[in-house]
C-alpha cells in the first residue's frame, strides 16, 4: 500500500526559495534569471532546475525578474490542463495561472522578457552550462538561443548556473525530509531486489521487483543501471532495455551489479548495489573491502568547511596501491548533480579495451566548492581486483557535524537470504 505520511512543501518553502533567488540576482547584478528545464522523461540526474521555482511539472522554461514573481513557460497544453486539475483537486500551485504562458520557444521567450521590460537588462541564465557526460555544452537548443539573442540585441546575458546551483544544493528542512523519504524509497527497491534475485530468475524479474516497490509507495522512478554473469564489468541499463533480445537468466554464482535511482517529489538519491547469488569470490570480497575503506574515508571528510576535493582525495587513498583498478568517479553530487570525483583512466586495464581508444584521466569538477550543512551527495566507491568488481554505497548528507548517512544498507555486498538491516 502507498504510503501516506509523506513529506510536502510549504509555501513557506516557496518564499524561501525565492527569496534566495532574488538575493542571488542582487548579488550578481541581475535583473532577472532566464532557467531551461530538461523535459520530463529525461531519466536519470534530469536537468529540472525550473521545478526548484514551480515545484510543478518538469519541462518548463522559468523567468523570474527580481522585483517580480517567477513566470513559467510550458511546453504545451497539456500542462495547463494539468496545472487546472491540479488546482481544482485542492493542491497548492506555486505559480498562478496568470503567470502562466503556453508555449516555451524563442518568441514566448523573447515575449515574456519584453513584457518584464527587460530588453535593455542583465539576465542570468541557467541551462547553458555543461552538464556532463549528457549534455558537454548545455540544453539550450542551438536555434532557440540564436532566434533569442538575435531579438533581444539591447539585453546582456550572464551565465548564472554555477552561482545558482551551488545556492539551491544546500537543502532546506523540508527538502532533507523529502531526500529522506527517496533513500527510504530507494531502500525498499533493493530489499525487493535482493528477495527476489535467486539462480533461473530472469534480470527483467529482479528488475521489475525495483520498479514495483517504487511504484507501491507513490512514485515513478526512471528505471536503474542493471548487469549480472559471472563477473559483470559494466554500468548501464541492462541490454534488453535497448537492443531486441531476452533478459538474462540469473545463474549460481552470478553477481549483480546495478545503480538504482529514486525519485521523490523533484529530489533524488542514488544507491550502489552489488548483490551475490552464492559465495563471494575472494577477489570481490577483497574489492569490496578497499571500496568500503574508501566509503568510510569519505564519511570522515565529508564535513562543512571542507572542500569537495579534500573529499575526493581521501576517497581514493584506499585505492591508491591495492594493486587492482578504479573502475569509475567515487563520489558526485546530487540534487543538483554537481562535483564530480575525477578518477585515473584504470578502465583501459581491463582485457579487451586495447581494441577501443585510450581513455584519459578524468580531473575532478568544482574541487573547490565549500562544503555547507543541507549538501547531499552519493557515495559510490568501487575498486576491481581482476574481473571482479565491487560497487556499493548510497547518498550522504553533509550534516551540521557529522554526515548523515541514508543508506548504509547498500554500502556492502548483499546477499539473498541474509537478513535485511532495519529499516532507518
Amino acid at each position: 500500500m502507498p504510503d501516506t505520511d509523506v513529506p510536502t512543501y510549504s509555501m513557506a518553502e516557496r518564499d524561501r526559495r525565492w527569496e534566495r533567488a532574488r538575493r542571488l540576482m542582487a548579488r550578481e547584478g541581475l535583473d532577472a534569471l532566464l532557467v531551461f528545464g530538461e523535459h520530463e522523461d529525461a531519466g536519470p540526474a534530469p536537468v529540472s532546475y525550473d521545478t526548484w521555482f514551480t515545484n510543478g511539472r518538469p519541462g518548463t522554461t522559468v523567468i523570474f525578474a527580481r522585483d517580480r514573481e517567477p513566470i513559467s513557460l510550458f511546453p504545451m497544453e497539456l500542462f495547463m490542463m494539468d496545472h487546472l486539475e491540479s488546482s481544482g483537486r485542492g493542491d497548492t500551485m506555486w505559480i498562478p495561472p496568470e503567470n502562466v504562458r503556453m508555449t516555451r520557444d524563442s518568441r514566448a521567450v523573447v515575449g515574456t522578457i519584453t513584457e518584464l521590460g527587460l530588453t535593455s537588462g542583465t539576465i542570468g541564465v541557467v541551462g547553458l552550462e555543461p552538464y556532463p557526460p549528457w549534455y558537454p555544452e548545455g540544453i539550450v537548443p542551438h536555434g532557440l538561443w540564436n532566434n533569442v539573442l538575435a531579438q533581444l540585441p539591447g539585453a546582456e546575458f550572464k551565465p548564472a548556473a554555477p552561482a545558482f546551483l551551488q545556492m539551491i544544493m544546500a537543502m532546506s528542512r523540508e527538502e532533507i525530509a523529502v531526500v529522506r523519504h527517496a533513500a527510504g524509497i530507494g531502500d525498499e527497491m533493493v530489499r525487493a531486489m535482493v528477495d527476489t534475485a535467486r539462480p533461473g530468475v530472469p534480470e527483467s524479474e529482479v528488475y521489475a521487483a525495483a520498479m514495483s516497490a517504487a511504484h507501491t509507495r507513490g512514485t515513478i522512478v526512471p528505471g536503474m543501471h542493471f548487469w549480472s554473469g559471472p563477473e559483470p564489468l559494466a554500468s548501464g541499463p541492462p541490454p534488453w532495455a535497448y537492443r531486441p533480445q531476452a533478459p538474462r537468466v540469473l545463474r549460481d554464482h552470478d553477481i549483480i551489479s546495478a545503480e538504482v535511482f529514486s525519485h521523490f517529489g523533484g529530489r533524488h538519491t542514488q544507491h550502489q548495489v552489488t548483490i551475490a547469488l552464492g559465495e563471494v569470490p575472494e577477489d570481490l570480497a577483497r574489492a569490496a573491502d578497499i571500496a568500503r575503506a574508501a566509503y568510510d574515508a569519505g564519511l570522515r571528510a565529508l564535513r562543512p568547511g571542507r572542500t569537495f576535493g579534500e573529499v575526493v582525495e581521501e576517497m581514493r587513498e584506499p585505492a591508491a596501491a591495492a594493486g587492482g583498478w578504479v573502475f569509475g568517479p567515487a563520489v558526485h553530487g546530487l540534487n543538483p548533480m554537481i562535483g564530480l570525483s575525477g578518477f585515473p583512466g584504470d578502465i583501459g586495464r581491463r582485457p579487451g579495451a586495447e581494441a577501443y581508444p585510450s581513455v584519459p584521466d578524468k580531473a575532478t569538477m568544482l574541487a573547490g566548492m565549500r562544503l555547507e550543512p543541507g549538501m547531499s551527495f552519493a557515495f559510490e566507491p568501487n575498486y576491481a581486483i581482476g574481473r571482479h568488481l565491487a560497487h556499493i554505497g548510497g547518498t550522504v548528507i553533509v550534516g551540521e557535524d557529522e554526515p548523515v548517512e541514508l543508506n548504509p544498507y547498500t554500502a556492502r555486498i548483499l546477499r539473498p537470504g541474509s537478513p535485511h538491516t532495519p529499516r532507518d
